[in-house]
């Protein structure tokens, strides 16, 4: 395994009065680096517990549900990558922050396309790791908002039926479940079809960041999308590729 690098000395903080208490699980097996993150978020009014290898970080996750995740790359016994994608298919809603000592884009992507929300690089601040944890929050809790606003009408189309409400997807008779990501990549495609979606678009709206050069990353999720929902993946009838600019829904369908 890599060596991991230090963080950053952290910056103090205090919690904020009346607010809900956020339960935060850190996978990580440097103790040095958990029992900061754990001091410091413990300090900010989090309730956090750790695990300190893959297997017991995917037991943790299932037992423990937490608000969010704080997910290392390099673990033992499972891979911070295998572990993203066992908790994405178990329990696929709870937002995934990777940390990485590997400045290198083949990692970061990769945990994208496992479905990780986000990543940051060793050494970090930890006021940062904080800001990125608030940061996957909101965009969890704006969903949830505009689900309670009205907008969470199902679509319809064709055989394929999307309910915003319950964050249910179905193809005929077929119960078909989806990551955070896929679920808000089909609801963008189903609710405009015939609009054309570039990758850049797609990378700074569904994962409110901007992504350069990270354009596997949507394909990736749009492969494993259409693993799920077309009857053919090879010969795709929903989700259709505009060669040289992105992805729009079928609007014949």
């Amino acid at each position: 395994m890599s060596s991991k690098n230090p963080m950053h000395k952290a910056d103090g903080n205090e919690p904020s009065a009346g607010e809900r208490k956020i339960s935060l699980l850190v996978i990580e097996d440097d103790e040095n680096i958990s029992t900061a993150i754990k001091e410091y978020f413990a300090r900010a009014g989090y309730v956090v517990s750790a695990a300190g290898d893959g297997v017991a970080g995917v037991q943790a996750a299932l037992n423990e549900s937490p608000d969010a995740i704080v997910l290392d790359l390099m673990l033992p016994k499972m891979d911070g990558l295998a572990v993203c994608r066992e908790l994405r298919e178990k329990a696929p809603y709870i937002p995934i922050l990777m940390l990485t000592a590997k400045d290198d884009v083949v990692d970061k992507v990769l945990g994208l396309e496992m479905g990780a929300d986000d990543y940051i690089t060793k050494p970090f601040s930890l006021r940062e790791l904080e800001a990125r944890i608030k940061s996957v929050l909101r965009r969890a809790q704006a969903a949830t908002r505009t689900e309670a606003a009205g907008e969470d009408a199902p679509i319809i189309r064709g055989k394929l039926k999307i309910d915003p409400a319950k964050r249910e997807v179905t193809v005929g008779d077929r119960h078909i479940e989806l990551t955070p990501k896929e679920f808000e990549l089909l609801r963008l495609f189903a609710t405009n079809p015939g609009r054309v979606f570039p990758r850049k678009y797609l990378l700074e709206k569904i994962w409110d960041y901007s992504y350069e050069g990270y354009d596997r990353t949507i394909d990736s999720h749009i492969n494993r999308l259409r693993g799920k929902i077309e009857d053919n993946p090879e010969n795709p009838q929903m989700v259709l590729t505009v060669w040289g600019i992105g992805y729009k829904f079928n609007d014949e369908r």
